[in-house]
């Protein structure tokens, strides 16, 4: 099933395939804004719609991976600001990130006050506010990026947040490129070089588009300075499901295939256009598309993988190059900001719960997923 219904506008598809065979069907999605004029994305005043008609009809949203609720928590007086959500793999990576952006935006806290991880009951991912600019870890890999991307996309539906945008800032293996390099994705690949996620939905295959904003795309590139000690640079980027055999690693519990055949396959990967290695874009670029937000991934390169395939850098060179692409987050924030009138110290926002039982039951709910 392609459409929804209706002629479809403003979308980006691939070719549609409804196969029965022994691994059962094939669907392959169009992820389609528009159907008989009806915006499947977003309200009239611009806000995010959700294509699913099930949670409007729900006494309350439970995200208990965030260890937030649309009963126990007032979301919009939460969130209603948020311009900005950005998430990357380690909870210190995304703390550092929102210290680094308080910063960099100039947003001040009241005095006696600091930064708080508002996921902090979930013992899954942190999440820290900072003005309009979420900070959120992802953790590894595509199951635990969909799971944050889903509860997200909601709670920009609940806050009723406006044309967010999404960042995912990584790091990655480059490919013929050296470490310390930035590299912001043009288009997410699989490990088959195929530009979808797939995913099995009620026993069928079903293929989403992996597409990023490729105006975010030249628009990051652009904010690079010619200043910076290190080159930044667009590419494919591929996907893998696993760090080791996935990627052509020597170096796991098992392996069997040799240097010859490994290097081969970086070659094919190399002339494919590729330039970078992680284990988040596809499911990333296919969801964000999907919902219809504007999204970017800008990695830092940690080694080139055509020359090995350990990480041999030093903890604090490593962590300077994870600085690089926070760096030039920063730009794209500060320069949206500043074109919204908005670059200036914002003060923080009281309690926003507004029922005291149901948020013990949110808390109650995402512990007892642990």
């Amino acid at each position: 099933m392609a459409h929804l219904g209706g002629t479809a506008n403003n979308s980006h598809s691939v070719a549609v395939q409804n196969q029965n065979n022994d691994k059962g069907s094939v669907r392959e999605e169009t992820a389609e804004e528009k159907v008989d004029g009806v915006d499947l994305t977003r309200y009239n005043d611009g806000s995010v719609k959700l294509r699913n008609p099930n949670i409007e009809l729900m006494d309350q949203d439970i995200l208990y991976h965030l260890a937030l609720g649309s009963g126990s928590h007032d979301l919009q007086e939460m969130f209603g600001d948020v311009k900005f959500v950005c998430m990357g793999g380690t909870p210190k990576r995304m703390e550092t990130f929102a210290h680094f952006i308080m910063d960099e935006i100039g947003y001040k806290l009241p005095a006696g006050t600091q930064l708080q991880d508002i996921s902090a009951f979930s013992y899954r991912y942190s999440m820290y506010k900072v003005g309009p600019v979420l900070s959120i870890s992802h953790g590894m890999g595509v199951p635990s990026v969909g799971i944050l991307l889903h509860e997200l996309i909601k709670l920009m539906y609940h806050a009723k947040v406006k044309d967010p945008i999404f960042v995912r800032i990584g790091t990655c293996g480059g490919i013929g490129v050296e470490g310390g390099t930035v590299v912001i994705t043009e288009d997410a690949y699989d490990g088959l070089l195929r530009n979808s996620y797939e995913l099995a939905i009620l026993g069928k295959i079903v293929h989403r588009p992996a597409i990023l904003d490729k105006r975010l795309v030249r628009e990051l590139k652009s904010l690079a300075s010619n200043d910076d000690p290190y080159e930044t640079i667009t590419g494919k980027t591929m996907c893998t499901y696993d760090f080791y055999e996935g990627q052509g690693r020597l170096d796991g519990a098992f392996c069997e295939f040799s240097e010859t055949d490994k290097m081969a396959y970086l070659e094919k990967l190399r002339d494919f256009g590729v330039v970078n290695i992680e284990m988040e874009c596809t499911i990333f670029a296919a969801l964000t598309h999907y919902a219809g937000i504007k999204a970017a991934i800008v990695c830092v390169t940690l080694l080139d993988r055509l020359k090995g395939d350990q990480v041999m850098a030093p903890k604090e060179v490593m962590n300077e190059w994870q600085q690089r692409p926070q760096i030039l987050v920063s730009r794209l924030i500060k320069k949206h900001l500043a074109q919204m009138g908005h670059l200036k110290s914002l003060a923080s926002t009281p309690s926003s719960i507004k029922s005291p039982r149901r948020f013990k039951l949110v808390q109650q709910e995402s512990e007892a997923h642990e």
